[in-house]
């Protein structure tokens, strides 16, 4: 009982701080995003964007063969079914960390990676430059119509 109680502190350290729990998840209101636009908001010290896309970016999404896909990842399997127009994904390049730009940049109509050239879809999957993966799209839900909860 005694090396419990003098290993606790020790123990306890080791859990993660109440401000990085507090970080584990963050909520976001949608309701001010309109078709094509996207916000960013802050999760775990990282940018998320959060795209409220057209009907025109889905079918872009949804016309590329997996197959061909660097990453291969279909547009189904990066939205929550009913929302299909919300894509939420990290906003970090796989590639080296940079913040890509976008929707609406590169050669894809997406998001561009100024810093090393990569190209990313409508879908937020690589498709030209250095990054090896899609970007990430991190746990969310979908609290209310206009609300989300990612983490």
């Amino acid at each position: 009982m005694g090396a419990a109680v003098a290993l606790w502190p020790f123990i306890d350290q080791m859990n993660p701080a109440a401000d990085t729990l507090a970080l584990s998840s963050t909520e976001a209101d949608l309701s001010p995003v309109a078709p094509g636009q996207q916000i960013v908001v802050k999760w775990r010290g990282k940018p998320v964007f959060i795209v409220n896309r057209t009907k025109h970016m889905i079918e872009e999404a949804r016309a590329v063969p997996v197959d061909s896909l660097r990453d291969p990842q279909s547009d189904e399997e990066r939205v929550k079914p009913g929302h299909e127009n919300w894509l939420i994904m990290v906003g970090v390049c796989t590639h080296l960390g940079c913040v890509p730009i976008g929707p609406h940049e590169g050669s894809y109509d997406g998001w561009f990676c100024p810093c090393h050239g990569s190209h990313y879809d409508t879908a937020g999957r690589i498709r030209k430059g250095p990054a090896p993966k899609n970007l990430a799209v991190p746990d969310y839900e979908f609290t209310a119509p206009d609300r989300v909860r990612i983490g």
